[in-house]
This record gives structure tokens, sequence and C-alpha cells, in this order.
């Protein structure tokens, strides 16, 4: 499935080395400005071949607009923009067509598709996918950002080196905004050090490392949400599952409230002036479905890159027997690195879906 969407509905398109990859966005409201240095910027935070500790694919990364855009505003109409692919190095992936990679979607997409998938560079299962992802999600924060919502995400921990979490009731601008002043985009500066080493050593061992990034959503109006099957939890854990090697997601205090009482968990109700507010955030925001009005807080847990270096058993496919595979291309060590503006870009596209459930809220 390449769509997801109620309200606002993104179809992306094509494979990491066909040439060129996109999306098409449908029901995004019209009249709202795209400052495109900005959306180059934040595509630009997830582009490959930034440093050591991602692929050295050099992709821009550079949207271009099909339609949907009139003088740089939204025009109603769909809107496509397509990235064109040109670093690509398919040879790279003859040894894959035959022997699967373990833990890669090759062989389930082998049976399924009958051979016919394309292979190179993880085809449509690729996270090159994920850049068109960033187009929507980049105009999304725009569109979020004007209504007073940010949206904004860091790296928690990899292996073994964990940054600090966010404040539960919020972070000041200041410290949001220099986590992308880091190479890392870390909430403390100590920890960047730690985290790189982690990389490093995975890397040089011809090995990859998994790791956990943390989102919050601040500006959210109460109730936000549904019951059931479309609360706002909800919505985002589905979208966040359709990145690439996302493997668990949790919401506040997650799995950790298996380990506590209703009287250490619950978030209690208080006053700040006339309104009616959580004193705590344990919740990450969310009761029911519905948006409390504290800060939306949720973590997802990202495997390491299946592809890697050191030799791994697999089988042959055409000689239907038991085989080694080492795998060669240029990979990410850690694809937690460039997934923090990914995450970012889901976010954004799901909450403003929900808001639209209520378009009165975005005017």
């Amino acid at each position: 499935m390449s769509q997801w969407g109620k309200n606002v509905r993104m179809s992306v398109f094509g494979q990491s080395h066909a040439s060129a990859i996109g999306v098409t966005i449908d029901g995004l409201p019209a009249g709202e400005p795209i400052d495109m240095d900005e959306l180059q910027a934040f595509m630009a935070r997830r582009a490959p071949g930034q440093n050591k500790m991602t692929t050295q694919r050099k992709e821009p990364d550079a949207p271009e607009f099909l339609c949907g855009v009139m003088d740089g505003v939204t025009c109603g109409a769909p809107l496509t923009a397509v990235i064109r692919n040109t670093d690509t190095r398919s040879k790279d992936y003859r040894a894959i067509a035959d022997k699967p990679r373990p833990s890669h979607a090759d062989l389930p997409a082998h049976v399924k598709y009958a051979g016919f998938q394309d292979v190179r560079g993880g085809g449509a299962f690729s996270a090159r996918l994920t850049a068109p992802v960033c187009i929507a999600g980049g105009i999304a924060l725009q569109i979020l950002a004007r209504r007073g919502i940010q949206v904004a995400a860091h790296i928690r921990s990899i292996g073994a080196a964990h940054d600090r979490p966010f404040n539960p009731m919020g972070e000041d601008d200041v410290v949001l905004a220099s986590r992308l002043t880091r190479p890392l985009a870390v909430l403390s500066d100590d920890v960047a050090t730690a985290i790189a080493a982690e990389i490093e050593t995975a890397r040089k061992e011809a090995d990859s490392i998994g790791g956990i990034i943390e989102c919050m959503v601040t500006g959210l109006p109460v109730g936000l949400g549904k019951s059931l099957f479309d609360g706002i939890d909800g919505r985002l854990a589905q979208s966040v599952f359709g990145i690439p090697g996302v493997k668990g997601v949790s919401f506040g205090e997650g799995f950790n409230v298996a380990t506590l009482r209703g009287s250490q968990n619950n978030d209690p109700w208080g006053l700040v002036g006339d309104d009616v507010v959580p004193m705590t955030n344990r919740a990450g925001g969310v009761a029911g479905g519905m948006t409390t009005g504290a800060p939306l807080i949720f973590s997802c847990a990202l495997k390491p890159t299946p592809s890697i270096g050191r030799t791994q058993q697999t089988i042959s496919i055409e000689a239907h027997e038991e085989t080694e595979l080492k795998v060669v291309g240029r990979h990410d060590p850690c694809i937690v690195v460039r997934a923090v503006p990914i995450v970012e870009a889901i976010a954004a596209i799901a909450v403003l879906d929900a808001l639209l459930d209520a378009p009165a809220v975005l005017n």
C-alpha cells in the first residue's frame, strides 16, 4: 500500500534505482505558501552522503513540482513532486537477486511478486522512498507552524548511548533549535560523541546498529482525535510504522506503564489560569485516543540496517540450497541518524490529517 491518509491523501511512487521517486498529495488546503528554501533545508537533513555515519550515495534530493502549486502557493489541486535519482549503482545488487538479505524484504517480495520485483537498492521497499514522504511532511510542517503547532524529534538512543528525554511538559525553543546545530539531532552536547562512537564501531566491524527516536508535538488543541480505531495515537502509530525499519511505537511512558500503579501513572488535572490542564504527562498527551492539551510525545524503535558487510547465512533461490552472503555497496551503518526528519514528516502529515476532521481548527 503506497497511499495513506483520510483527509490529506499521500501517495508515494517510484523505486530506489528508478529514474525518479515522488509523491502526490491530495487534500491540502488551498492558499498555503510553501517556502521552498525551508523545504529544501528540511530535505537536506534526510539526504544521503552527509558524513561517514550515513550511506555514501550522493543525492541532492531537490523536489521538482509538477502540479498543485502556483507561484509558490498551494492551489487546491493535487500536488505532485518528483525527485530524480542521480547516483545509483545497480550492479551492487546483482547477488541479492538470488541471495535474499536476512531480515530484509527481499525474500517476501520475491514470493509475493513471483520474482518480478525490483531488487535494485531494495526497490519499492527501500528507505529511499522516505524522501518524497519528507516533501509532503515538510509542507505539512509549514502549514502547522503557521497555526502555532510545532513538531520536533531527536535521537533518544543508539546502542548503549542515551540522550536525555524530552521534558514531558514541553521544551524551550532554544533547546529545540540547538539540536539542529549539532552533527547529530540530540538535546545534549556530551551524548553526540558517544552516539557517534557507537555508530563508528559498528561501521568498522562491517555491522550496523539500531536506536530510538523520540518525537514531540506541541500546540495541539484539546480533544483532537476520536475513540477506538480513529484515535490520534492510532493514526500516528499506523503512519510511523510505514517508515522502513520501525519495529515499535509507544506513547508517553509506553511499556513502562505495565510496571506502575494507577496512583503512579495517572496525570492529575489542574488549573493554569482558567485552563484545565494535566499537571503531569505520563500519557504522552493522549487519553482515549484524544489529545489532552499536554505535549503529544511518542517514541519509535528502529532496527539495525539489514545490509551489512559481514558474512551471513541465506539461501540461493535458483539452487534452492543454503549459502552465504556478504552485502556490498553503500549502506547506512545506522538508519536512525537520517530518520529523525522522516519521523517529524510523518507526524506532521498525521496531525494535519487529523486536524482536517474539523477544518475550522485550521482557519
